[in-house]
């Protein structure tokens, strides 16, 4: 006999005939935190907090769009059959890895615009943008998405989980694995690590490949436990095989600027 667990209220908050969900409010909270970190740190480093207000309202619309697009590329076989859902975002189906190329093709445009060096940029953002992560994958928690194969509720009774995160991994009569909290908790320790190195005063863009190394490397781990990954081929999950590409493309990178000589400045210069 199946048991009968309701899930968690979707909804944050009903207006009327406005639906506020807690996906939504939660990657806003994300949003939110990490622009605080990030115009008190530029503030530090002589960057006007306006700048990076500025950049965030215009690089998250962008981000989500260039996620969503990202996301319904790779799902084009159901997507085209259901037209109307393509912006239905609160049901979830963003891509990080398309919201981070629209976010970092962004930001090299707005730091030319600015006449400001875009590794600084990126490297004040990088604890942002990854604290930003781990509070979002909540969002996916509440729409119980983005988890991974099943398991016993035996099994997550061990790993010391409260029983309303066990009870919100029983889907449709089946425990599955929280690959939404994996990720969440390795991020969180990304951001501190990231924290921590950023008072070793690192070369110049550094920090954001540190960054992206990190999070590829968790994100290809635990991308192989989850159930609806996208595809690149048959075999082949597009997240694993993007995050194998962007972590040898921030080694060679750190590599190719000392080697060249365009690493010499520092974070804190």
């Amino acid at each position: 006999m199946l048991l009968h667990i309701e899930p968690l209220d979707r909804v944050f908050l009903q207006l009327g005939p406005i639906t506020i969900y807690w996906y939504g409010v939660i990657i806003a909270t994300g949003v939110l935190l990490g622009l605080w970190l990030a115009t008190r740190e530029s503030e530090r480093l002589g960057i006007r907090k306006e700048t990076f207000v500025d950049l965030v309202l215009i690089a998250v619309p962008i981000a989500i769009v260039c996620a969503r697009a990202y996301y319904v590329i790779f799902q084009w076989d159901y997507y085209s059959q259901h037209i109307s859902e393509i912006p239905q975002i609160w049901h979830g189906g963003l891509a990080i890895h398309g919201g981070l190329i629209g976010a970092i093709v962004t930001g090299v445009i707005f730091a030319k615009k600015r006449r400001l060096s875009f590794w600084k940029l990126a490297d004040i953002a990088a604890p942002s943008i990854i604290l930003g992560q781990a509070i979002g994958r909540w969002g996916n928690f509440m729409n119980q998405e983005a988890h991974g194969g099943p398991v016993s509720r035996t099994f997550l009774e061990s790993l010391h989980l409260p029983d309303w995160i066990i009870n919100q991994m029983y889907i449709q009569g089946q425990y599955y694995h929280p690959t939404f909290l994996y990720e969440s908790l390795w991020n969180m320790l990304g951001f501190l690590v990231l924290l921590a190195l950023r008072r070793r005063n690192l070369r110049r863009g550094e920090l954001f490949f540190t960054y992206i190394i990190w999070y590829s490397i968790g994100r290809f781990f635990i991308e192989g436990l989850r159930t609806d990954s996208l595809m690149l081929t048959e075999t082949i999950r597009m997240a694993q095989f993007i995050s194998l590409l962007l972590i040898l493309f921030a080694v060679m990178m750190i590599v190719v600027r000392r080697m060249r000589g365009v690493a010499d400045e520092r974070y804190n210069d």
